[in-house]
This record gives C-alpha cells, sequence and structure tokens, in this order.
C-alpha cells in the first residue's frame, strides 16, 4: 500500500486544487493528477471531479474520506512509536485550537516542545467549537485547545477557568467595579457567534437574559473592533481581549461567569507518542500564573 497516495488524497480534498497539492507535498500538477488517477483505477471508483468551481469530490470519495484520514492517522502514530523505539523523534503533529489560545499560549508552549523534541513538525489549525471538534473527530487534528462545552463525548484535560467579561466602548459611561449582566438586555449587543462560541450564549440562557443583538461575528478581534467603534456591548472570554483592552473598557461580571479551558481527543483513538507528549509539556509549561499574565 502506497500510502502517499492516501495523503495526497486527503490534501486535495482539503485544497481542491492539484496545482496548489502538488507545490505542498512536492509534486507537478501532471503528476499529481496521474497518482490520483492510478488511485481511481486501483479502487474502482471516481474520486474527483471538475466543475466551473474547481476539483469536487464524488460521493464515493465522500465516504471513504474519514477512513483515510484514520488510516493516515494510525499510520503517524506507527511511525513515531517505532522512531521513539528507535531513540528517534520525528513525526507530524496537528493542533485545533481557538484563536484566543493560539495567540496567549501556544507560543510558549511550542518553543519549550521545540526545545525537546525538535524533530516533530507542528501544525496548528484555528478554529471555532465545532471547527475543532469535527477537526479531531475525522482526525484531522490529533488533540483541540478550547473550551469544554459541547464537545460531546471527546476525553477532556481542564486546564484553566477563563472568566468573562463585558467589553464596552471607551466612552460608555459606568460607575459600578462590575457589570450586572441584567444591564446587557436593553442594549445593543455584538453576539460571537454560535458554533464558534457556546459559553456566552449558555451565560446568557441561565441567567434568562435576552440581549438586544445587532451584529454576530465568528471572530473575537472583529467583535472587539465593533465595540471600540460605539456599535455596541458585548461579552467575550477574558483570554480573547487579553492585550486589547486598550481600546476598549473591560469589567468583570455580576453575577461571575467562566468557561474552562482544556484540551479534548478521541477516547477511541489512542494518542500517538507526539500528541501525549505535547499534552505533557502544555501542563508543565503553562502554570496558573502564565495562564493569567
Amino acid at each position: 500500500m502506497d500510502i502517499n497516495k492516501y495523503s495526497l488524497f486527503v490534501d486535495i480534498s482539503e485544497t481542491r486544487n492539484f496545482t496548489k497539492t502538488g507545490a505542498r507535498k512536492g509534486y507537478t500538477q501532471p503528476g499529481v493528477s496521474h497518482i490520483l488517477k492510478s488511485m481511481e483505477a486501483e479502487l474502482g471508483i471516481p474520486l474527483f471531479y471538475r466543475t466551473h468551481q474547481g476539483i469536487q469530490l464524488t460521493s464515493y470519495a465522500e465516504t471513504i474520506l474519514p477512513i483515510v484520514r484514520n488510516l493516515l492517522a494510525v499510520n503517524e502514530q506507527l511511525e513515531q512509536t517505532i522512531a521513539s523505539l528507535k531513540g528517534l523523534d520525528t513525526g507530524h503533529l496537528t493542533i485545533a485550537s481557538f484563536a484566543s489560545i493560539s495567540r496567549n499560549w501556544l507560543p510558549a508552549v511550542i518553543n519549550a516542545y521545540r526545545l525537546e523534541y525538535p524533530g516533530i513538525e507542528i501544525e496548528v489549525i484555528e478554529g471555532g467549537t465545532d471547527d475543532i471538534v469535527k477537526c479531531i473527530n475525522d482526525n484531522a487534528a490529533d488533540i483541540g485547545l478550547m473550551s469544554k462545552r459541547n464537545t460531546g463525548p471527546l476525553e477532556w484535560v481542564p486546564l484553566y477557568e477563563d472568566p468573562l467579561v463585558a467589553i464596552l466602548p471607551k466612552s460608555y459611561s459606568y460607575e459600578k467595579e462590575a457589570f450586572s449582566v441584567p444591564d446587557m438586555a436593553d442594549k445593543s449587543f455584538i453576539m460571537s457567534a454560535i458554533g464558534t462560541d457556546y459559553d456566552v450564549h449558555h451565560a446568557l440562557d441561565k441567567l434568562e437574559i435576552q440581549p438586544n443583538i445587532r451584529l454576530t461575528s465568528t471572530d473575537d478581534l472583529a467583535v472587539v473592533a465593533m465595540v471600540a467603534n460605539n456599535l455596541g456591548v458585548s461579552i467575550l472570554p477574558w483570554l480573547a481581549v487579553k492585550g486589547m483592552d486598550s481600546s476598549v473598557q473591560v469589567l468583570p461580571l455580576d453575577p461571575p461567569c467562566s468557561r474552562q479551558l482544556g484540551i479534548a481527543y478521541r477516547s477511541d483513538v489512542s494518542l500517538s507518542p507526539a500528541a501525549r507528549r505535547f499534552i505533557d509539556k502544555v501542563k508543565s509549561t503553562l502554570s496558573e500564573e502564565q495562564m493569567l499574565s
């Protein structure tokens, strides 16, 4: 079995472009086309077809894609285990992460990890809750750094309780030291999109607050920019606004609300040696003080 064929197949399913995949994988465009045609002949099913929008997957390809991803994940685990037994440290690790975590925590963790395991190639994918859960379940990512809410049956390693905070324009006058959540009810509110975030939605539902939602966004930075430009108020996790509080007012909530951040992974798939070591490195590198600072 030529594992490179299957790796090429998965990459094309992501890029939908033979030329781009060839550049990423070290093949010419005709070379990619030849390999995929030989794979189709070997399997006896069509995998791709062309449209005005580019390369599309057939229904056959969509069916086998998650199985091929699982095959590549098991192969990667095998190669890493063999390398580890030989005293070598090589392999690939894919981490799916909230943008707030990849900005604030991951650089220090990856630096510490690479000092010890320089041969491990690391790829970081950013996304919201639904994106990360899908990446893990599809074997497109080894682990996820995210909030616990809506992770379903995934295994969970808790790291930190991240408080939710009120985000207000600089011009907004509020005399209390903490923002009363019921006061959000009559304000123009900028909401994190459902699927990207569940914690703010859950906090408002739990407190039976129905804000006047005027705008939604999948991007925390965009929410902060909208608030800074007097388009409304919002609630975001502290880690999402860390370092940007000079452009807006940031106040704790009354009553307090938070999200639990941690590491998610599939319980029915054995973690690769690289992934296990990375989880250990996250826990040893990120002290409570580092998470808060």
